[in-house]
């Protein structure tokens, strides 16, 4: 599990996502919420998409030589993280507007993304 404190440069970066399991009933809808309540919502399902493609790229036999290069070996994990993924990206729509879901990832999560990589792989390596 990645520590809260390594994750904080993506959250602060984003304030996103939300729940996996489709559109949640706010009487005032989604909106109303406070950035701090959207926040409290979504960093479950950031952490988790996270977790995901950290553990399919240091587990990958690959990783650590000097080819293919660590952006290649993010998008070879994707099909294995889609799932949770998707959750994000739907989730940041549904409470920030249709296509910023998207903008996050493309945008700031993947260029954040490769030092949260790089950062678990140098503790699992340590002795």
């Amino acid at each position: 599990m990645i520590p809260a404190p390594t994750l904080a440069p993506l959250l602060g970066a984003s304030m996103i996502v939300t729940v996996a399991t489709g559109p949640i009933d706010y009487p005032k809808g989604a909106a109303h919420l406070s950035a701090q309540e959207k926040t409290a919502a979504t960093v479950p399902l950031v952490r988790t998409a996270t977790e995901c493609i950290v553990q399919a790229v240091i587990t990958d036999p690959r990783f650590g030589k000097n080819s293919p290069q660590l952006g290649d070996l993010i998008v070879a994990s994707m099909p294995a993280c889609v799932a949770p993924v998707r959750a994000m990206i739907d989730a940041y729509d549904q409470y920030y507007g249709e296509g910023s879901g998207e903008a996050f990832f493309m945008g700031p999560y993947l260029d954040l993304i490769p030092k949260f990589v790089v950062e678990a792989g140098k503790k699992a390596a340590a002795p």
